[in-house]
């Protein structure tokens, strides 16, 4: 149980890295805070679908994996959507702690997700089929 719990966790923190680094182009980045640009529902849709083979692993009910990964979309969405709003309301220049304490806020928040995540894994390990 350890060992996947610690491979989930590491294959969910790398997802993380990818969805919210690697794979946000520009246009991604300015449709968040904005309910009529597609970016936002893009990258959240990037960290649902990149999480349902993570948790193919642990969890084999498709029902279950469907669930947590749209529950990621949803949380994940509303995550940098407050975000964005906050910061087009009150900007922060990246050179600025403000920004560094929010950016940590941000991510902490997706990390808690994955805290979630794992925790539902860990009951699922023993629970569902």
């Amino acid at each position: 149980m350890t060992m996947l719990l610690l491979t989930t966790l590491i294959w969910l923190q790398t997802k993380h890295f990818m969805a919210d680094y690697v794979l946000q182009p520009e246009w991604i980045i300015a449709g968040k805070g904005n309910f009529k640009k597609p970016g936002a529902y893009v990258h959240a849709g990037i960290h649902a679908v990149a999480t349902a083979p993570i948790l193919l692993v642990a969890i084999t009910d498709p029902t279950w994996i469907f669930a947590i990964a749209s529950g990621e979309f949803l949380i994940h969405f509303l995550i940098d959507h407050l975000k964005a709003i906050h910061g087009q309301r009150q900007p922060h220049p990246v050179n600025t702690r403000s920004f560094w304490i929010l950016h940590g806020i941000d991510q902490l928040a997706h990390h808690l997700t994955y805290s979630a995540i794992l925790a539902i894994v860990a009951w699922g390990a023993d629970i569902i089929p």
